[in-house]
């Protein structure tokens, strides 16, 4: 299997990435295609001793930055590092495409280059999320601020289907994002979106789900407007950086505390390892023809090699024939 990596997107590129995509060669059957300054590249290689064992590296030396337009990557920048990982994938070249570079451009290139199922309204962002039951996926969190309700209904059957395909979850319950649980709440977009899921028998529909329980996991799949979704992503994302640094604070006031600390060092270590977003490597981008993974844009070494095992499994497992048999009825 091949994967193309976009090999300058993200804070910490291109080091970051390498260091991922060469962990990934060493823990999984894959090959890689790095797209990016091939000379460059190839110093960080030696300099950092990461061996390049089946990654080829594809040479540009243009890339898109937070400075640069969505559009930019179709047309000023149709030869940057994400363009080319795009084009591998549509063209055949590769099995799946994984960046770390700015979400806009990304989504833009990804749903103009590799396109989508037959069938899908808008492919949507998905992020699984670590829940206090279980790990669950938030869904759009970022691609599609304005939505129609039956969008919002395809985004349900998006998650459902890769949460069972990914995650193993045999029925994976539906929730929809809204500001109370009775049926008659939320604005006339939820509203008509609760009315489609609750009559599609392909939706297992939990119904609607408040803000303060998505936390917990009740739900397997919670369905949002992309700009309400984005919105709960980063609150959850900052909750938990506050609640590590208020505890850790907390451990290293006296030495009583210290002692504590010491005893539940496993334990805490344990618990911020799965809350951790780089153990859940990137946002699937669902709804194209291929696999698309959106990394965290500060992603470490770590996620990028998480962010390429994903992509592995998604190839795999065959979701995308089952989105277009559902969606295109």
């Amino acid at each position: 299997m091949i994967i193309a990596v976009d090999g300058y997107g993200g804070d910490h590129a291109p080091l970051e990435v390498l260091k991922g995509s060469a962990l990934a060669v060493s823990e999984t059957d894959v090959s890689i295609i790095l797209t990016g300054d091939k000379s460059e590249l190839e110093k960080l290689s030696e300099k950092n001793g990461i061996e390049l064992r089946n990654i080829e590296i594809l040479d540009t030396r243009t890339f898109i930055t937070m400075d640069d337009e969505a559009r930019s990557v179709v047309r000023e920048k149709s030869d940057s590092s994400m363009a080319l990982a795009l084009k591998l994938l549509s063209s055949g070249e590769a099995d799946a495409c994984v960046s770390a570079g700015p979400t806009g451009a990304y989504l833009m290139g990804a749903t103009m280059i590799v396109k989508r199922i037959k069938g899908v309204r808008r492919p949507a962002l998905g992020s699984v999320i670590p829940g206090q039951i279980s790990p669950y996926m938030l869904i759009d969190c970022g691609a599609n601020a304005e939505v129609r309700p039956e969008m919002l209904e395809q985004f349900a059957i998006f998650g459902s289907v890769y949460m069972k395909n990914i995650m193993g979850i045999k029925d994976p319950k539906v929730g929809l994002a809204n500001n109370g649980t009775e049926e008659s709440k939320g604005t006339e977009l939820v509203k008509s979106a609760y009315e489609l899921m609750k009559n599609n028998d392909i939706i297992n529909f939990f119904g609607n789900i408040e803000g303060r329980d998505i936390p917990k996991g009740i739900c397997d799949v919670v369905v949002a407007d992309g700009f309400t979704g984005n919105l709960i992503l980063k609150t959850i994302e900052g909750m938990a950086e506050s609640l590590f640094s208020t505890i850790k604070s907390a451990f290293l006031s006296n030495i009583k505390t210290k002692i504590a600390a010491m005893m539940i060092k496993k334990e805490f270590k344990e618990l911020k390892r799965k809350m951790d977003y780089s153990e859940y490597g990137g946002a699937p981008f669902i709804g194209l023809n291929k696999p698309v993974i959106k990394a965290h844009g500060s992603s470490n070494g770590k996620a990028i090699k998480n962010a390429i095992k994903q992509a592995v499994i998604w190839s795999g497992s065959g979701i995308n024939g089952e989105i277009e048999e559902l969606v295109g009825k």
